[in-house]
């Protein structure tokens, strides 16, 4: 089955969560169903949902007899102990035949590559796809389908369409989220449970107020957004260059999918039909009488700002497939001896044969030339000027860069990329970086289009956190690509942690201090300072009035803009993995991350000479823990308080040579 409009190809993409919903949905008035298998996919959190494999050959053979088509999501990240799972499960698949993968984690790709197999690839709303070379660094993989970045309006789909000539598939009806995709870390921090591993606990559900300047507004759900709703918009989806208009809802029942499915399949119909006489609201009263969260655009004809937020059922659990909330608010683990002799014995059981050759060397991330001075006089060796620079301050300008490379002496001074990357920021970064050698010694890259624009211009590259590297698999796809170190996943638990040590090859970076921003959004939640009326005044506890927090009866999480006008949500306490310095070094770790960009500059010169010592003699550690005093609420080992799966007796996670 497949639709035209004036020679472009349509497909309306339903989803289903069981065999016995897809059973009706494939019958219903959509082109292609996708779905998940019984594991690595993103929708795990439900019981008796997902396919069998039996169901799934079964599925695959009643749409293939229709005439439609069939998408199997493999779409979360993986640990160690996945890859021979998966590299199993993807022959599997290779046998039965969908239609293609919707896939996040690019050691599914290269797995797919290395072992041959004839599956097509369709890139998941999770890898964030959203500039030209990202795009065409996935076309070059062999990438057929790009689900575009949830932020992504429908003038840049267009565009990017028109250049690059990708299909793309874009959500038109149902949940999303507040963060920027695969930026949302929160989960991982305060339950270990990894929204990026199909198991998030939705904080950005939470009962919040915000505050700011001193005073506290009644926001309630200020990063609950609206569900898409694109009904009324076919034609702009077809003007804006999409194939695949998807339907998000795979925990969803029947009776509502299957509402969604032929309302938007005879909206679809009605507009090939008759263009000019399309009836662009005939089911909206339907849809909006059955709606589960309010309706929003979203970020289709541009940035939503707070009509995007719903109140409708918030706190509720009403609009859960479950008829349950996820969570309530939770606060980050306090660091406890106890726990700490756990991660050292863990840690120690995974030395790498090399790691005894690396001391360890100290880099920190900073936001303005003062942050960068206090640390290199502080002994660091690695100083990444940030390409998200938090408001007051301003870019690094070409003069400062210079002026640092006359006071770096042995250090070395590298250049840090926005983690969201228009047209525009290739362009600046593309003219600072072509034209006169700097005194740089690297570029910390943000995405895989990064990685392929820059890689030729004589600057070494790093990866930076938001990489997502959770195995070693991805780590090599990225190092094979100029990426000459990577930082570790912060999401990673106990387990997964230190397989991904002791397993690894070539330098590994990992964050063990400051405050990393754990939600990234393009939402502006400083809007609601200037929008709302105050309801009381109350001081910040810990970061100084003109930042914005946001507040739960657990705690304060500091949010910064930063110069293009992003939100970065940090963590309440302080990341601070001080008294496990040694072990780390045992176990592989190369470079040790400060991030320091909240701090005044002398407090991150004391907390980098605190590790600059614990490094160079790591029998300090304890004693440098207990003189070192947390700036914020306290410190916590984030995703290492919890454990994860240990690996089955005998698994091998090389499953490559």
């Amino acid at each position: 089955m497949a639709r035209y409009f004036n020679g472009k190809e349509i497909e309306l993409l339903a989803p289903a969560g069981t065999f016995e919903i897809f059973k009706e949905v494939i019958q219903a008035n959509c082109d292609a169903v996708y779905f998940g298998g019984p594991g690595l996919n993103m929708r795990l959190m439900r019981k008796g949902y997902n396919f069998t494999r039996e169901e799934m050959e079964e599925a695959i053979g009643i749409a293939h007899g229709l005439g439609k088509k069939v998408y199997v999501t493999v779409n979360n990240m993986l640990n160690e102990q996945e890859l021979e799972e998966a590299a199993e499960y993807l022959t599997f698949l290779a046998q039965i035949q969908p239609d293609a993968l919707i896939v996040q984690d690019f050691a599914v790709i290269s797995l797919i590559r290395e072992l041959q197999l004839p599956l097509n690839i369709h890139s998941s709303v999770m890898m964030n796809a959203h500039n030209i070379e990202m795009v065409q660094a996935l076309k070059e993989l062999g990438v057929t389908r790009v689900v575009t970045s949830r932020e992504m309006d429908l003038n840049t789909t267009r565009y990017l369409q028109a250049v690059t000539g990708m299909e793309l598939e874009y959500f038109i009806h149902g949940d999303m989220c507040s963060v920027h995709g695969a930026n949302c870390y929160f989960s991982s921090m305060v339950f270990g449970m990894s929204g990026n591993r199909g198991k998030c606990m939705k904080p950005c559900r939470w009962d919040y107020r915000v505050k700011k300047d001193g005073n506290v507004y009644p926001t309630e759900y200020p990063l609950a957004v609206k569900d898409m709703f694109m009904y009324e918009h076919i034609p702009e989806l077809i003007q804006g260059g999409i194939t695949s208009f998807k339907i998000e809802g795979r925990m969803r029942d029947v009776s509502f999918v299957l509402m969604l499915v032929n309302s938007y399949g005879d909206a679809i119909d009605r507009y090939i039909e008759d263009p000019v006489g399309f009836d662009r609201s005939k089911d909206t009263k339907l849809l909006f009488e059955n709606r589960k969260r309010d309706f929003s655009t979203a970020y289709a004809f541009g940035t939503p700002g707070l009509s995007n937020i719903n109140k409708r059922y918030e706190g509720t659990g009403k609009f859960y497939s479950t008829g349950k909330v996820f969570s309530t608010p939770a606060e980050e683990r306090e660091i406890k001896e106890e726990r700490l002799q756990t991660v050292r014995d863990r840690l120690s059981a995974a030395k790498r044969a090399e790691a005894a050759a690396h001391q360890g060397e100290l880099s920190v991330h900073v936001n303005n030339m003062a942050q960068a001075q206090a640390a290199l006089d502080a002994g660091a060796d690695h100083i990444y000027l940030s390409g998200d620079v938090y408001e007051p301050d301003h870019p690094f300008t070409k003069a400062e860069i210079k002026e640092l490379g006359t006071l770096k002496r042995t250090s070395k001074i590298y250049l840090g990329l926005p983690r969201m990357m228009t047209e525009l920021h290739f362009e600046q970064y593309d003219g600072l970086l072509s034209g006169e050698r700097l005194p740089l010694d690297g570029i910390l890259v943000t995405n895989v289009g990064a990685v392929r624009r820059f890689a030729g211009k004589g600057y070494p590259l790093i990866g930076d956190f938001n990489l997502n590297i959770y195995n070693n698999l991805a780590a090599k796809f990225y190092r094979e690509r100029g990426v000459g170190r990577f930082t570790a996943s912060i999401e990673a638990p106990l387990e997964d942690f230190a397989r991904l040590l002791e397993t690894g090859e070539g330098p590994v970076e990992v964050i063990v201090h400051g405050s990393p921003a754990i939600m990234y959004m393009e939402h502006d939640l400083y809007q609601n300072a200037e929008v709302f009326q105050a309801i009381a005044e109350e001081d910040n506890k810990y970061v100084s009035n003109d930042v914005l927090v946001l507040m739960t009866d657990k705690g304060e999480s500091p949010v910064y803009r930063d110069v293009h006008g992003r939100c970065h949500l940090t963590l309440a306490k302080e990341l601070c993995l001080l008294p496990l310095v040694k072990e780390l070094q045992e176990a592989g770790t190369t470079h040790f991350r400060i991030e320091g960009a909240t701090y005044r500059p002398e407090q991150l010169s004391t907390i980098v000479g605190a590790y600059r010592r614990v490094l160079d003699r790591p029998e300090l550690a304890a004693e440098e823990f207990a003189r070192l005093s947390p700036i914020y609420a306290g410190y916590t080992l984030g995703a290492l308080q919890f454990n994860g799966t240990p690996a089955a007796a005998g698994a091998r996670a090389e499953v490559l040579a």
